[in-house]
This record gives C-alpha cells, sequence and structure tokens, in this order.
C-alpha cells in the first residue's frame, strides 16, 4: 500500500539510499542502545536502525503510519508512540537516550527547544533539518545567522553540522537543502547553568526581538543593574555580537538583582 505525504504534517520521506547509510554510519547504533526515531515515516531510517539495536522506541503522529509500523515489527522489537513530538514526555522512555530523526521542517525549532527539558537524560541526538536551521545552530558570535536559537542550544549542547542532504534525496523532494547535525549535551565543567533558566531564556528573547539595534538600547530597561564593562559589552554592540557567556552573565546579574525571576 502506498502513502501519500501529507502537507500538514511536513511529511517528505528520505529515499536515497547513499545518504540513509551516511545517517547510520554517524549514528553508529549499538545492540543496547536506548534509541529514540521521531517521525520513522516510511521506515527510511527505522528499517537500519532495527537491524543493529535490539530494541527501538519511535514517535508517529500519522496514525496511518504508526499502523504500518506495528504491523511490520513485533512490539518486542519495536515500541510505537503515536503522539505529536511536542507533547511527548521523552524523560519516560529512560536514561541515556539516543535520539535520531528526519524533523519536520514546520516544527523542527519548537522542538528543538521542547527536547531542551531531558537533555541531562540524552547522550547524543542525529537529525535531518533544513540547513539554514542547522546553520543558525551552529553559528557563532558575529555571523549573520547567529541568533536566540544559536544562544539557547549553544548554552545546552555542543552542535556539529555533518553534511548536506539535497532535495532530490526525498520523495517528494523539499524546496529547501536539508543536512545532519550532531548535538551532545555538555555536561561536567563544560556546562554552566543559569541562576535562573527562566531569566536567561527571557533576557535573550527580549534581546533578539530587535537584533539591529544595540543591545544597550534594547535592554534598556536594565541597563543600571549590568555592569556593561566588567562584561566586556562595547556601548555599540549588537545582540548577535555577544557570547552565550554574556548573555549568561546579564541574566545572571539580573537575577541576582531581583530584576528577573
Amino acid at each position: 500500500m502506498t502513502h501519500q505525504a501529507r502537507k500538514r504534517f511536513g511529511q517528505h520521506f528520505l529515499s536515497d539510499e547513499a545518504f540513509i547509510d551516511a545517517i547510520v554510519r554517524a549514528i553508529n547504533p549499538q545492540a543496547t542502545d536506548r534509541l529514540v526515531e521521531i517521525g520513522p515515516g516510511l521506515s527510511a531510517l527505522t528499517t537500519p536502525l532495527i537491524a543493529r539495536v535490539d530494541h527501538l522506541i519511535v514517535v508517529e503522529l500519522d496514525r496511518d503510519l504508526a499502523a504500518r509500523l506495528r504491523h511490520a515489527w513485533p512490539e518486542s522489537r519495536l515500541q510505537v508512540y503515536q503522539d505529536d513530538a511536542l507533547s511527548v514526555d521523552f524523560g519516560a522512555m529512560g536514561a541515556d537516550l539516543r535520539i535520531v530523526g528526519n524533523l519536520p521542517y514546520n516544527i523542527s525549532t519548537p522542538l528543538l527547544f521542547h527536547l531542551m527539558a531531558w537533555a541531562d537524560q540524552v547522550r547524543d541526538q542525529h537529525f535531518m533539518l533544513q540547513r539554514e536551521v542547522i546553520d543558525r545552530m551552529v553559528a557563532h558570535p558575529g555571523d549573520s545567522q547567529y541568533g536566540r536559537l544559536s544562544v539557547m542550544l549553544q548554552a545546552r549542547y555542543r552542535m556539529v553540522s555533518l553534511f548536506d542532504v539535497p532535495p532530490e534525496a526525498f520523495d517528494p523532494p523539499p524546496r529547501v537543502v536539508s543536512g545532519v547535525v550532531r548535538m551532545r549535551p555538555l555536561c561536567g565543567a563544560a556546562l554552566r547553568r543559569p541562576r535562573s533558566q527562566d531569566a536567561f531564556e527571557k533576557l535573550v528573547a527580549r534581546a533578539f526581538e530587535q537584533r539591529r539595534k544595540m543591545v544597550r538600547s534594547s535592554l534598556s530597561a536594565w541597563a543600571d543593574i549590568i555592569d556593561w564593562g566588567a562584561l566586556g559589552i562595547a556601548p555599540t554592540a549588537r545582540p548577535q555580537e555577544l557570547s552565550v557567556a554574556q548573555f549568561m552573565d546579564m541574566a545572571d546579574a539580573l537575577s541576582a538583582a531581583g530584576a528577573l525571576p
């Protein structure tokens, strides 16, 4: 039975065997890994992954595709969550998770933020996304793509853009070039947690609301609380020029002063 890709789910099914193999090799799954695949679709990645692991968990929103997956493999090998990945409690799946998937482009950014809640339970994540999104994820201060997504994810993960995937590798072909990114949660000395995660999120969001403005202007309500000189922030600096550490320093200062919760 054929399956018609559904636009409302942002479905573009990977079909090129060479790229499927490249992604599986990048993941390098081992038999006992607790592997979770988001958006298995027509099983392009599911099939080679389940051949390498003892048990695979998948999250699939499409009811018809979820039924097809349940029919193809026994529950002892494949556990199917027929649900929206944006509402799934990934923490209930255990520890040392390895999360992979060809993420629907229409929810990729919200899903990346959703998954941050369980970063402490994740070993790594390998995702196929629009290359434009990956460019923003891995951008450095001063890059034109550097923004809120860059800061929030880099505060929690070490990320590497692995390779591009052209439109013709999919059916139907998307109108954009895709890419594969590896995300490994920071831990130990490499992980700095803000005094208040909520304050950090609000500060970063406020700073990038008007990214062309000087950051001292966009954060003018808190200008007297932040020691700009001590943080090495020039009077003319714009938000895309600041490091993750500088954003965290500002948020910590505002939180300590009670200006942000």
